[in-house]
């Protein structure tokens, strides 16, 4: 046994698994595996700009699928200005059969080492918990389902249908990859996404408590608001101020509110997702919601909660500000950046109305800055895929956990296959605490204990979806 297998044998021997039903059997290789790949990514500085290094992560990827029995032909790494994506295809012995396509991303957002506990590109184990950028969005999610595809090879299945597993590289900023990648890919079935959905661990006891699937999300937007003068000296002020202004048409966005709304797949979040919520103000409030979307008082409290705010309808919150050009000088110029999360079945265009009726000011001109977006429909609640899931995460994590169908507030792959037609599902096995979610954030962290059940509902999954 090598030193690598014998450190992750202590590793897993010291996080303990939750109490399940049944503890799923291990599979030693693939679990090694996920450690290993999981640990060399995080050390790959994949972050848009100067010193981007993900083309390197797609090599590293490559190499573990070639070494898995894919051949060179079938694995395709395409660069793409600073960045690239990876294309890697298991034929299945029906050509007429669509494919299923496993989604993720392999950039991640910049981490200042200073800011830190620990080095964020320094891949760090301590207490069973794996710290470093990527760890939840996501390296070691990619890590997991990668693993566990190239051990069902290894199992010796044959799929019926093809399957493609594929990795963008600038999900977090401006998705052109993923845009490319769902066009080579527009012919697919059905796409599970390793980056959106999954399950969340009870704060004391550390069970599994819930599982989501995302099954829809709202579109990203960017508008920018901009006032501009004559300006002047600042000792002789004059009525109008292009700061003042602006302000005057950011608090003015800041106190409005977009109606409340609900469709099927928020209604069944807040109805099943009620239970499971330890406040119980904000439990009550998540079940009168379900019941009446007009419940005022209910939508305020849920508005409150940073965790069901984005659920409740379409948010726009004023993000970056830029004005003037001296000190001693009236401002010429003024500008302000507010991003919106627009619920299902609104335009850009309508929202971009709104904010314009909402500031009513001749004065502020507002442009729609939006890169990557696409309004899309939400996925169809599709028995294959809602009863395979379930299947595959109960396998994993047990019986008991309940399953949740939700729709995302962020912005995801899932969309550019959407705007395709094609159904996309956020199904990613890993579970968290809320105390421990940090994406995006400092000191991003996985628990170890998700590898086991993790490459159990791949393996469960993908070969339900596939045969």
């Amino acid at each position: 046994m090598s030193l690598s297998r014998l450190a992750l044998v202590s590793v897993l021997a010291l996080a303990p698994l939750p109490a399940l039903a049944a503890a799923p059997a291990g599979y030693p290789a693939a679990e090694a595996q996920v450690l290993d790949l999981a640990k060399k990514s995080i050390a790959i500085r994949s972050v848009r700009g100067e010193s981007n290094r993900t083309i390197d992560v797609a090599n590293l990827y490559k190499q573990a699928l070639l070494a898995g029995g894919w051949g060179e032909g079938d694995v395709e790494i395409t660069p793409v200005d600073d960045t690239a994506y990876i294309i890697a295809t298991w034929k299945g012995s029906d050509p007429k059969l669509k494919p299923l396509v496993i989604s993720g991303h392999m950039d991640v957002v910049e981490a200042k080492p200073s800011d830190w506990q620990r080095d964020p590109f320094t891949p760090v184990i301590e207490d069973g918990v794996l710290y470093g950028r990527g760890a939840t969005d996501m390296k070691f999610g990619g890590a997991v389902a990668m693993s566990s595809l190239i051990e069902l090879r290894r199992s010796g299945f044959k799929p019926r249908r093809t399957i493609v597993i594929e990795f963008s590289g600038d999900e977090e900023t401006v998705m052109k990859t993923t845009g490319l990648l769902s066009d080579k890919l527009k012919n697919a079935e059905m796409v599970i996404n390793a980056d959106a959905g999954g399950g969340k661990f009870d704060e004391a006891t550390g069970k599994p408590l819930y599982w989501v699937w995302d099954g829809a999300e709202k579109t990203y937007g960017d508008f920018k608001l901009e006032v501009t003068n004559p300006g002047g000296h600042s000792s002789a002020p004059r009525p109008e101020n292009a700061i003042v202004q602006l302000a005057e048409a950011l608090v003015k966005v800041g106190a409005y509110t977009f109606p409340a709304e609900q469709n099927p797949l928020t209604k069944a979040y807040f109805t099943q997702a009620a239970p499971f919520e330890t406040d119980p103000k904000i439990a009550a409030a998540m079940r009168a919601f379900a019941a009446n979307p007009a419940d005022e008082a209910a939508i305020a409290v849920l508005r409150a909660n940073p965790a069901t705010v984005g659920k409740v309808g379409t948010t726009c919150v004023p993000t970056m500000a830029e004005a003037g050009h001296a000190l001693n000088a009236l401002p010429q110029r003024a500008a302000a950046f507010i991003n919106c999360r627009i619920f299902p079945g609104h335009s850009l265009a309508e929202i971009m109305a709104q904010l314009a009726k909402v500031i009513d000011s001749p004065v502020v001109k507002i442009i729609d800055v939006t890169e990557g977006s696409f309004e899309t429909p939400a996925s169809p609640m599709r028995p294959d895929f809602v009863d395979a899931s379930t299947k595959a995460i109960r396998k994993a994590w047990g019986k008991d956990v309940a399953v949740i169908p939700s729709q995302s507030s962020g912005a995801s792959d899932s969309m550019y296959f959407r705007r395709l037609g094609i159904p996309a599902y956020g199904a990613s096995p890993l579970f968290t605490k809320d105390s421990e979610e940090f994406s995006h954030g400092l000191n991003e962290r996985v628990r170890l204990e998700n590898i086991r059940p993790g490459v159990t509902y791949y393996l469960s999954l993908i070969t339900d979806l596939s045969r």
